[in-house]
This record gives C-alpha cells, structure tokens and sequence, in this order.
C-alpha cells in the first residue's frame, strides 16, 4: 500500500527564488495544456492527450528558455496531473455527479510540483535532501522513511516548505482484542463510545473565531496588491492552518485508539453534506471534522486489519439501550433517562450502545460479543 510522510524542508534563499520560479512556471504550464484542450474542443478537432502534450515540450523549451532550468519529469508530471483532471471530469460526468470542468489555476491556487520517479540520491541523509535542479536543501526528519519512495513531492503553504514521499509499504495487521465499540459522534462531546468514554470536542474553530475576525477586518482594511495586504493575508492563513493541524491532531488521535483496541468499530452513516444545511449546526459540524474522522478511521482500520461497520442513523439517540423502548428527547436534552426500565446516562453514550447493537445484528456477531453490550 501507499502512505505519504511530509516533512519539513528549509531552503536557502537562492533555493526559495528556485522552488517560486519551479512553481509558477509549472502553473502556467498547467494552464496552457488546459487552454490547448480547450480550443482542440472548440475547434471540433481531436481529442488532445498527455503524451501528445509531453512531446511538445522540447519545443518549448526552445522558445521559452527559463524552463531548462526545471527537471524534465516535473514538466511531464504537470500534463499528466491535468490528464488525470479530465480523466476525473468526464468519470463524473458519466456517474451523474456534479462534473466540475477543470479551471485555471490562479496565482494561490497551485503549490506544488512533483518528481515522478525520485533516484536513489534523492533520500534523505544527514538531515539533507537532494533535489534535481534544486540542489541539497536542509530537512527536518522527524522519522525514518520506511519502504521504497515512489514519488517526492515540494509544496509551498503560508511561506513554508515541505517534501511529501509517497512510499510503498507493507500493511502491518494488528493483534486481535476480541472486542466491539460503537461511537457515536456529536457537536459537545467530539466522540463517545459504548464503553463510556467521552472525547471532548476540540472546537479549534470557535476558539480562534475572535483572533480570525481581527485578522478578516485588517485583511479587508487593506490596499488590494500591497504588501501590507499580502503580509496580512499570510497571518489569516497561518492561523487557519493551526486550525486545521489541531483538529487533525483530535481526529488522528482517536481513530488510531480505537483502531488499536477495538477490532469491531461500528458508527452511523451519517449525510454530512444534507446536515450542514442546518444553519443552526452547520458551523459546529464543520469544526468538529466528522467527515475527515470517518475517512482517517476506514483507512486506520483497513490497515491494521480491523473492520469499520456503519449502521442506519434512525432512532439511535431515542431508543433505549437498555429494554428497547422509543424515549423522545430534544438535542437539548442531554441525558437519556427511561420511564420503562430506569436506565440514565448520556445520550450520546446510549446512541453508541444502539449503534454497536445494530453493526453486530449486521454482522451475525451479536451472539459471539454479547458481553460487550453491557458496556
């Protein structure tokens, strides 16, 4: 399988001038090849492919002589990468999903380049890094790079500078525990469990809402172009990336715990996209990162061989884990209390018992893992 580490990379000022210039000449590059396909298409002419494209770039280097200076897989690699958005484009067209047709890239909206097939002096050593027509840029190597590299990756966010390695590695199963959760997320508690646990929701985007609006009004105050206006812009989007590192931190956190202890991991499938339209939640919802957990937790399971099980959302929170019977309550209504049967805990933590009852009646293992269900 394939895993991607980043680590971060620190250029020296001529390196900086190298990696701008590599970057802006890929994402005009990028969008002549999409201005070309555009007018094959106009035109009614055929069809215009990678490979065609990859041809003429010979010829352009003769009339543009600046791109000499860029490794010639990185030039190859940036035609392939518009290939694969039209590849994607016309997939969904054909799915019936909203196709998207492929745009120019502006100034902020390309980052990076990739090497396609990175050489053996391109791994790290000695806190270094080679780069093709770069040179050896300083590296921070927080951890080792297991497995053989595939493809290496400079991207450029808020000012700083990564190398991304996509590297071939083996799957490495986990031992079994011979036991079921389920969760349940929610907006007060992040994620609560048939066990009991309670993990709090980070609210990262509500704790920095008053240092954001600061920095949107300054932004705003500012002359459009001016390096006053750039220098503010790059405060927002700094404090927008801590915003999203913290919340990925939560998310990375719990998924790897529950992947590590449980080997049965039952949650709603929840529609995201139709509960954000409630105005009322969209903004918690969003902060606390539910589609990004249920993703990170899938494929944290599939690794490490253990199996993620998603159940119909209907009545968990308003059945009772306990004998059965419909409680109603409102969202305001944070404990689950029954009138039939006397059970009284969290809501959230009866909704993950409901949940981890219905993924073990899916499975047929509600007779193997009974015990679980006493929680």
């Amino acid at each position: 399988m394939l895993k991607t580490y980043r680590y971060r990379i620190y250029p020296n000022n001529r390196q900086k001038q190298i990696i701008d210039q590599t970057i802006e000449l890929c994402r005009y590059l990028y969008n002549c090849g999409l201005e070309h396909r555009i007018l094959a298409y106009r035109q009614r002419r055929a069809s215009v492919y990678a490979y065609q494209q990859i041809n003429e770039l010979p010829g352009i280097k003769e009339v543009f002589p600046d791109y000499k200076n860029i490794y010639s897989q990185v030039l190859q690699d940036v035609l392939r990468r518009l290939d694969k958005t039209f590849s994607s484009f016309f997939r969904r067209v054909k799915t019936g999903e909203k196709p998207g047709f492929p745009r120019y890239k502006g100034e902020n909206r390309y980052h990076s380049f990739t090497y396609p097939q990175p050489q053996e002096n391109m791994i790290p050593a000695n806190g270094k890094v080679y780069l093709p027509k770069i040179g050896k840029v300083k590296i921070k190597l927080h951890r080792e790079i297991p497995g053989n590299i595939k493809t290496v990756t400079v991207t450029r966010r808020n000012g700083k500078y990564y190398a991304c390695f996509t590297v071939e590695v083996e799957s490495v199963l986990l031992p079994k525990t011979g036991r079921t959760v389920g969760i349940d997320v929610g907006v007060s508690a992040f994620v609560a469990t048939s066990d009991g646990l309670l993990v709090q929701s980070p609210q990262t985007y509500r704790k920095a809402e008053k240092s954001l609006k600061t920095l949107q009004r300054e932004v705003s105050r500012r002359k459009k172009g001016s390096n006053r206006r750039r220098k503010s812009v790059q405060k927002l989007a700094s404090v927008h990336e801590k915003i999203a590192n913290q919340r990925k931190d939560i998310v990375h956190k719990t998924a790897r715990y529950l992947v590590n202890n449980y080997d049965l991991i039952a949650h709603e499938d929840l529609q995201i996209k139709n509960m954000v339209k409630n105005h009322h939640l969209a903004k918690s919802i969003q902060d606390s990162g539910w589609g990004m957990f249920f993703d990170i937790l899938a494929y944290k399971a599939e690794e490490a061989g253990k199996q993620v099980v998603k159940v119909n959302p209907h009545n968990t929170s308003q059945i009772c884990s306990g004998c059965g019977h419909i409680v109603k309550k409102t969202l305001a209504v944070r404990i689950h209390k029954c009138p039939h049967c006397g059970l009284e805990l969290d809501r959230d933590i009866n909704a993950a018992r409901n949940i981890l009852a219905a993924a073990l009646s899916i499975t047929g293992l509600d007779g193997a893992f009974g015990d679980s269900l006493a929680g």
